[in-house]
């Protein structure tokens, strides 16, 4: 499956801090749909993500019903972005 969609960077202080893209409704339900089929525990969904002009292998984490993408902070600075770009 693949899935094209944009979203702003939030932080999450959490017990260790993380960045996140929330993934919109609409896709996250195309996922929902695969998740059993794909999902290695916990409900992670394993993925490749490209930002810019680089390509990381991550997983989606499930959140609230929907997912959300880690963005970890070495790959915002190679791309210059961070918290609250899109």
């Amino acid at each position: 499956m693949q899935l094209r969609f944009s979203g702003g960077i939030w932080y999450w202080r959490g017990p260790a801090p993380f960045h996140f893209v929330t993934v919109p409704e609409v896709e996250a339900a195309m996922i929902g749909e695969v998740a059993s089929v794909v999902t290695y525990g916990w409900g992670m969904i394993p993925a490749s993500v490209t930002i810019g002009g680089t390509r990381v292998t991550t997983s989606l984490w499930p959140k609230d019903g929907g997912y959300i993408v880690p963005i970890k902070k070495a790959l915002q600075d190679g791309e210059g972005f961070g918290v609250d770009d899109a």
